[in-house]
């Protein structure tokens, strides 16, 4: 019986919805989109692995413990690989599919190198189903308000006996300061949060962060999404660094601005409009190319998630127009 509503009786938990069932149901689950590719790499043993300058230290850190030879590749503008790879057998490409706007590059993978050696990573595109590859990974506390969790879905023969992560509780504070007070109340125990996500020793995902997934409205939240990224990219696609392809955009979890403007961020953030910087460690890789370069100092990750409407979008384009 699920260890939620195994008891009879006693004090109540959380007020949660009746669960239904996962977006991507037939998908793997574990702690957290680092902790699924340390268990594909386990599984798929590759010679070495190809990948992105511009991505977090994080997606890196399995290689590395796993031992797992890594070579860098770099982007175009349009953030398709910037150029061919001679790819090896047993080698792996990981690719990213940015802010959920990347699907024409995916496709163009897909025709160009071995299905089996091609990895993507869906961790910034949730509502993105899974493509005919080596495997894709999701990540979606990016989307949603959950303490942790990762997905995978996989060609490869994953082993099945990892313990359930117990920790979820431990990252619940800054959830609940978010819910009762301000964001800024709860951002150290958001950063406290994150760094318990560090050890990427596969477990599977807890039974409370289970239960929040399943409670979600998705066709909701992916409207909305959707409604509020169209109406900001009305606004802006004309002064957009980005070039943005309508086919793939469905659900996506930013509006990439980029903007020769270097002080917008910082003039959001005063305005209370937070906004991450993907990711300050590209920085340090001295070969990361002129793009990746432009995307560290000019790119404004603009909120469109379902938390907001055509009130919010306004007040941020307001802000940007005044940059």
């Amino acid at each position: 019986m699920n260890d939620l509503i195994g008891a009879i009786g006693g004090y109540f938990s959380l007020e949660l919805p009746k669960p239904k069932e996962h977006y991507h149901p037939e998908l793997l689950h574990f702690q957290s989109a680092r902790a699924a590719f340390y268990a594909l790499l386990e599984a798929g043993s590759p010679r070495k692995v190809w990948m992105p300058y511009y991505i977090c230290d994080s997606m890196l850190s399995p290689l590395h413990e796993i031992g797992v030879p890594v070579s860098f590749y770099s982007l175009n503008s349009d953030f398709s690989i910037k150029d061919d790879m001679e790819l090896l057998d047993d080698e792996w490409i990981l690719y990213v599919n940015y802010f959920g706007i990347c699907g024409a590059e995916q496709n163009r993978l897909l025709s160009k190198y071995p299905k089996e050696q091609l990895v993507f990573d869906h961790s910034q595109a949730f509502f993105q189903k899974p493509l005919d590859c080596l495997a894709t990974i999701f990540s979606p506390r990016k989307f949603f308000g959950v303490p942790d969790g990762g997905m995978l879905s996989t060609q490869l023969k994953i082993r099945n006996d990892f313990v359930r992560d117990e920790s979820s509780y431990d990252r619940t504070k800054h959830l609940l300061k978010r819910a009762c007070f301000t964001a800024e109340k709860g951002y150290a125990d958001y950063q406290v949060a994150e760094s318990t996500l560090q050890n990427c020793q596969p477990k599977g995902m807890s039974v409370f962060t289970d239960h929040l997934l399943k409670t979600i409205d998705y066709t909701t939240v992916k409207d909305q999404r959707n409604n509020n990224f169209w109406y900001l990219h009305e606004a802006l696609a004309s002064v957009n660094k980005v070039q943005i392809n309508k086919t793939y955009v469905d659900g996506p979890m930013v509006y990439p601005f980029l903007t020769d403007n270097a002080s917008l961020k910082s003039e959001l953030i005063q305005k209370r409009i937070f906004i991450p910087t993907y990711w300050p460690e590209v920085g340090q890789r001295s070969n990361s190319g002129m793009f990746e370069h432009k995307l560290l100092a000019g790119l404004n990750a603009l909120p469109c998630d379902q938390r907001y409407s055509v009130k919010e979008m306004d007040e941020m384009l307001k802000v940007v127009s005044n940059g």
